[in-house]
């Protein structure tokens, strides 16, 4: 029943029978290699997305051994996403790859393994949960005001690229397991560099044209290992410690401070099913999932603003109305009284999107979009270009945040026609921690600092590794007076 319904929702709009995918346009490709050549890994998807431009919403591309399917009809997709776990999983290559760097967790698991890890997750990411942390966010925003002042002060430039990737790692660190690693104001921290590295290393294996490291080790891989066993180490150790202040303070289990504490509590109950090493997958997962995402997310918004000086402006009006002679939002219901702001972040995420696609795969013979589709085709869905045809937009290449703030577009959930943090069952539970760092920077930087483009910079080009990473950050700050 689950399959007819997939094929039925998916096929939509198609006339005729179902086409196989060898039937499907596509880049011509050579003997052998097919259209690897092609393919440069840093630019994959811009790649995808071209092709796409030329063939059409669904089309195929093979490499050696394989062959793909690509999808960006916004509708397709978003069935696609609806229908996960059952009809369909993550592909299988990413996850295995995930896993084998420690992350064995909810962004690994599929079927009823994903439903247990889920409930695990939503426990330790509820709103509750980062509204007690706030404090600590709070304190760690103003730890990045007094740095850039002082480098100011001091005459030099502010690498804001560098710091933003400190700061977000620092919050989701401090989030999900507790500790204040300060990476912000001190760069040799053991943990920063085993976690930088360990996910270069995911990046890179997820670009590679085979699994050599199965066969095989370099010292890069070895190394990975020994950084894969020292976070673990670190997180156990971790874990022990949010034991210990569970254990001296029982309020705590009803009202964790950080998701470290909330998954301990949470497998601790009896009968409850979960392990610690379960616990430690989940925490490095929050780390891999958090840092990269929203420091990046924060880089393409100040791009974006530094090329378009009257939203700055915009921005930079709402966040003194709304912070007054403070300097950071001290109260998380602060963060509600940003739309302009709100709006800017959207806009953001629908142009410089950090997860541009994704790759999906069947779990039983199916048809997507009128294309039979056997089980463990790797499927990648494009998801800003399927924002980009679905003609929703006005002017859909220009920046403007105020399309977010008319009464049609405030009203409806980005969701349904953005594709930033996934969609279906399994959204991105970790949404509202990104958005509540997003505005909080963003607050910050906007009330206190005047944003520029750097005079004479090289155009910012897009990178794909594990996210989509801006080339360079060639903004300014200066201070506003007090």
């Amino acid at each position: 029943m689950a399959e007819k319904s997939m094929a039925a929702s998916a096929a939509a709009g198609t006339d005729g029978p179902p086409r196989g995918i060898a039937d499907l346009p596509g880049p011509r490709g050579v003997p052998l290699l097919g259209s690897a050549r092609q393919i440069d890994s840093k630019r994959f998807h811009q790649t995808l997305e071209n092709w796409a431009r030329e063939y059409g919403p669904v089309y195929k591309f093979r490499v050696p051994g394989r062959l793909f399917m690509v999808v960006s009809d916004r509708d397709v997709i978003a069935s696609i996403l609806r229908d996960r776990p059952d009809m369909f999983r993550r592909s299988s290559r990413t996850a295995s790859m995930l896993e084998e760097a420690g992350t064995r967790g909810l962004f690994t698991a599929e079927g009823e393994e994903w439903r247990r890890q889920r409930k695990l997750a939503m426990r330790a990411l509820t709103p509750e949960v980062v509204h007690r942390f706030f404090p600590t966010l709070v304190m760690m925003t103003e730890r990045l005001l007094a740095r850039w002042r002082a480098i100011l002060a001091d005459g030099r430039q502010v690498d804001v690229l560098r710091d933003l990737k400190a700061y977000t790692l620092d919050v989701t660190i401090g989030l999900a397991m507790g500790q204040d690693i300060n990476t912000l104001e001190h760069e040799d921290n053991p943990l920063q560099r085993d976690i930088e590295f360990l996910f270069g290393m995911v990046a890179r294996r997820l670009t590679a044209p085979f699994a050599y490291w199965r066969l095989f080790k370099l010292g890069v891989d070895r190394e990975a290992q020994a950084a894969h066993g020292r976070i673990q180490r670190a997180v156990t150790g971790f874990i022990a410690e949010a034991r210990a202040r569970l254990q001296a303070d029982p309020a705590l289990r009803g009202k964790p401070s950080n998701m470290l504490e909330a998954l301990v509590a949470a497998r601790d109950e009896p009968d409850s099913g979960f392990t610690d090493a379960e616990v430690i997958g989940n925490a490095i997962t929050m780390v891999f999932a958090g840092e990269d995402t929203t420091s990046n997310s924060i880089a393409w918004l100040l791009h974006l603003l530094s090329r378009h000086p009257d939203a700055a402006r915009a921005a930079a009006d709402e966040a003194c109305a709304v912070l007054g002679a403070d300097t950071v939002p001290r109260d998380h219901h602060l963060l509600d009284s940003l739309p302009y702001i709100d709006a800017a972040n959207r806009e953001a995420m629908r142009l410089k999107p950090v997860a541009p696609f994704m790759a999906a795969e069947p779990n039983v013979d199916t048809v997507v979009d009128g294309v039979r589709t056997p089980a463990g085709t790797i499927i990648f869905l494009l998801l800003r270009h399927a924002a980009e045809r679905g003609g929703d937009f006005a002017h859909p290449e220009r920046f403007d945040p105020t399309r977010w703030l008319h009464a049609a577009e405030a009203a409806m959930d980005p969701g349904r026609k953005l594709f930033p943090f996934g969609g279906g069952p399994r959204f991105c539970p970790g949404r509202y921690l990104a958005i509540a760092e997003i505005k909080m920077v963003m607050a910050m930087m906007m009330r206190n600092f005047t944003l520029a483009l750097q005079p004479g910079a090289a155009p910012v080009e897009e990178r794909f590794t594990f996210t989509m990473t801006p080339s360079a950050l060639p903004v300014l700050l200066s201070a506003k007076q007090p």
